[in-house]
């Protein structure tokens, strides 16, 4: 039989649209072809897909693997897969996972070159488009500082586009432990910040950015904490040459850890033509 709004499996699941019943239960929802292609190819469980017979004829490559896996798929109405959904319009095909953020020091460790760090961003949009970023750019790992949205929200799992399988996802509502794992593993702490003393632009910069760094980002209307911001080793700012009041949060964080990329690429070219 199709499951319905009101089958046990759904009602369950319908709960992880919720951030309290995501932590309830250590799973979250995970809709759409890419992301639930993502997850199935994850080290992470993937516990149930719930599928309608449209998705399941779009998708067959999907529905296969998942029951390769051993995944339960449970087909469902249009309505169960809307009820899961927190889109205008749904796709029809949900995955339950496990939650993905790891411990500190399982995130950041001796080895890593590039982190990203989300110090109070709110915008589920714009933690999931910095982890896409994050990602693109091989950053080692992406870390959540104090009162940050939960990465785990659909908004953000659908704006990472997959990537938040990719790397390390850590949490901590304690800013200054992020800072200091961060620091702990030899990183610098750069704060990307509007009125930054190092510009990136600066050529002369590019033995800081090119080298271990822990980028750090803040809130959209206010920036990084006052608090973050005085912590961090240095804070880097990205030039406005046109008339623009700032840069959208997710932008500015593309600019800066392509920046610690570039940076990184001409240091080695130096090095090499020395």
């Amino acid at each position: 039989m199709l499951g319905t709004e009101r089958t046990p499996r759904v009602a369950a699941a319908r709960k992880l649209l919720r951030r309290a019943g995501r932590e309830r239960a250590g799973r979250f929802l995970v809709e759409g072809a890419q992301a639930v292609r993502e997850a199935l190819a994850a080290p992470q469980a993937v516990h149930e897909l719930f599928v309608t017979a449209a998705a399941a004829q779009r998708n067959p490559d999907l529905v296969d693997a998942a029951h390769a896996a051993g995944v339960r798929v449970v087909d469902v109405t249009d309505g169960a897969a809307a009820s899961l959904s927190d889109t205008v319009t749904p796709q029809g095909l949900v995955a339950v996972c496990d939650l993905l953020d790891v411990a500190l020091a399982a995130a950041v460790g001796q080895t890593s070159r590039l982190v990203a760090v989300l110090a109070g961003v709110a915008d589920p949009g714009n933690v999931g488009t910095v982890v896409r970023c994050a990602d693109a750019a091989g950053a080692d790992a992406v870390l959540l500082a104090g009162d940050t949205v939960d990465p785990h929200n659909g908004k953000a799992v659908r704006a990472s586009t997959g990537s938040v399988f990719h790397l390390p996802l850590a949490r901590d509502r304690d800013a200054a432990a992020v800072l200091d794992a961060c620091r702990g593993a030899g990183l610098v702490l750069l704060a990307a910040d509007a009125h930054g003393e190092v510009d990136l632009h600066d050529p002369a910069a590019d033995a800081l950015l090119g080298g271990r760094a822990a980028w750090v980002f803040g809130n959209e209307a206010h920036g990084v904490p006052a608090e973050v911001l005085a912590a961090a080793d240095h804070r880097v700012s990205v030039p406005i040459h046109g008339r623009a009041e700032s840069l959208n949060l997710a932008t500015a964080a593309a600019i800066c850890l392509y920046g610690s990329v570039a940076a990184r690429t001409r240091l080695a070219a130096a090095a090499s033509n020395a």
